[in-house]
């Protein structure tokens, strides 16, 4: 983990209440684990008091610039929304992405991203892809007006979307898609909300499966115990997301 200041050097919606917005600076060179994320300061004032964490969307080495998407809901991400052309308090980057390195080349990699949880596979399906993986995503969100990054992936891979109201691409659920796609598979990765996680972790858990977790944190470091994910049935077994993880095995965080 380092702590630098970034340039913002763009940041608008790409989305309803979905903003992009691209850092530049040396710190960037460090980001070379897919999943990992970025611990924004959102204001020099005493409220918020907390940053803000953000998944790494795309990280472009060659002119030292990072992509993160977020959702404009609260305070602090409204202040987010309106920075520009500004410097920005970087602490990164922070916890343990997906496992590149495991996944051999000529494998079918399955990403399943889940709105604000479809930015971190961006970065994941390229580095893949430049090691030989196959990937294919399937990309799950509300609405039409929700809709984001389905042709950057698509330059990677066979890419499918689902809305929960129908209006844009297939009606329905990720797990649909897949379902009726008959998409095969030799490993999954996915993030996003934690009812998507646990329907993919219930119907293909038999596979080798990997999650990355949305919790609510606090310092982004492991010391305030915020972002706490149960283990398994026991209270008292627990993982903190934002140093053990984000990215987790199925089989480590009980759902």
């Amino acid at each position: 983990m380092k702590k630098a200041h970034l340039t913002v050097q763009s940041n608008s919606e790409i989305a309803d209440r979905i903003y992009k917005m691209v850092l530049k600076g040396e710190l960037v060179r460090h980001f070379t684990e897919p999943g990992q994320f970025l611990h924004l300061k959102v204001s020099d004032a005493v409220t918020p008091l907390l940053r803000r964490p953000l998944s790494i969307a795309d990280v472009d080495f060659a002119v030292n610039e990072v992509s993160v998407i977020y959702r404009t809901d609260g305070e602090g991400t409204r202040l987010l929304s309106e920075k520009k052309g500004s410097m920005i308090d970087v602490l990164g980057p922070l916890g343990n992405g997906f496992p590149v390195r495991r996944i051999e080349p000529g494998k079918t990699a399955l990403l399943v991203g889940g709105g604000v949880g479809v930015p971190p596979l961006q970065e994941l399906s390229k580095r893949l892809t430049e090691k030989g993986v196959n990937v294919i995503h399937v990309l799950g969100f509300q609405s039409a007006k929700d809709v984001f990054y389905e042709q950057e992936c698509l330059a990677y891979g066979d890419t499918y979307v689902a809305t929960a109201d129908g209006t844009y691409g297939e009606k329905g659920f990720v797990t649909d898609i897949i379902r009726e796609k008959q998409l095969e598979f030799d490993v999954l990765l996915s993030c996003g909300p934690t009812p998507m996680l646990k329907a993919l972790k219930q119907q293909y858990g038999h596979k080798e499966v990997y999650l990355s977790m949305e919790e609510r944190m606090g310092c982004g470091i492991g010391a305030c115990f915020a972002c706490v994910c149960r283990t398994g049935e026991s209270d008292t077994s627990y993982v903190k997301v934002c140093l053990d993880g984000p990215v987790f095995k199925a089989e480590e965080v009980a759902l």
